[in-house]
């Protein structure tokens, strides 16, 4: 490993101890479950739109896509644009190819894999995402994690690019695994129980739930766990919080948090029954989400 490698490792300090879960002495786990893009990480990765007469299509990033998905085709700048979402079209990238025989002989690798390599040659600011902190305690302590990704990958796909952050010093392990779902792989999707038609938030709220009955199964269904998801999406947050009223009402002992990623800050909110309780946080506040 180079001397650049090694400066940029450790952001966390050698001597730090592992934390057992808040609620460990009464059987309990803290679970986290992550948002990937724009969330842990700022990956390159583009998307297309395509014009709606000439077909040209015009690259956008997946934060730009974020900001105004719900406008193209209507207004704003995208007005004249359209979202192609066949496999070769808009999100083509976020998806993995059929490599061939001699192409795997000579290493060559998935998109993913590729954009998360280029990203760890740019400084950590430029790609770490404001979730970082908050994954890299999850994994260090070695909480259940499940990844809820609007991505088509396979989660094999998924373990492969981020096995390339324990590698190169980023992480001190790979996760704990509880879940992947890359929510728009089919694979993914079937596993889900919904037609490919549904929307990522209506996906992420069924990977949610599906998540959430699959740590009762591995861990038990006891009242003292804590169930906890970060986002940036305020479509996605809004389906998840009502996905997480529901769990409340059906475990109305364990807890539910969903953190709202957005700019230098970030919002906590604590789910209950019949409503929500909002705390603003800074994003050096982050680290310890759902074991405080």
């Amino acid at each position: 490993m180079s001397q650049g490698q090694h400066s940029t490792q450790l952001e966390l300090p050698l001597s730090r101890q592992k934390e057992p879960d808040r609620n460990f002495e009464r059987g309990g786990r803290s679970f986290y479950f992550f948002d990937f893009d724009d969330n842990i990480a700022f990956l390159t990765t583009p998307i297309y739109v395509f014009h709606r007469e000439t077909a040209r299509e015009v690259q956008i990033s997946s934060r730009e896509f974020a900001q105004h998905s719900q406008f193209i085709g209507r207004t704003g700048p995208f007005a004249d644009y359209v979202v192609n979402p066949d496999d070769a079209g808009s999100f083509r990238n976020f998806r993995d190819r059929d490599l061939s025989w001699l192409e795997r002989l000579v290493g060559r690798r998935q998109v993913f894999e590729q954009d998360l390599a280029a990203a760890l040659g740019a400084p950590d600011l430029h790609w770490k995402g404001p979730s970082w902190n908050c994954f890299y305690h999850a994994v260090f302590n070695q909480r259940p994690v499940a990844l809820i990704t609007a991505r088509g990958h396979h989660p094999s796909t998924m373990r492969q690019g981020i096995r390339l952050w324990v590698e190169e010093g980023h992480l001190p392990c790979e996760p704990n695994y509880l879940a992947l779902y890359p929510v728009s792989h089919p694979e993914v999707k079937k596993s889900l129980g919904l037609p490919t038609s549904h929307s990522i938030p209506h996906l992420k709220q069924k990977a949610l739930r599906t998540a959430v009955d699959e740590a009762k199964r591995v861990y038990g269904n006891n009242p003292h766990h804590r169930f906890g998801m970060s986002d940036d999406d305020p479509r996605n947050i809004e389906w998840i919080i009502q996905e997480m009223k529901e769990l409340k009402r059906e475990n109305p002992s364990m807890s539910f948090f969903i953190i709202q990623t957005h700019g230098e800050q970030a919002t906590k909110h604590e789910v209950f029954r019949d409503h929500v309780e909002d705390e603003l946080l800074q994003l050096e506040a982050q680290m310890t989400l759902f074991d405080e």
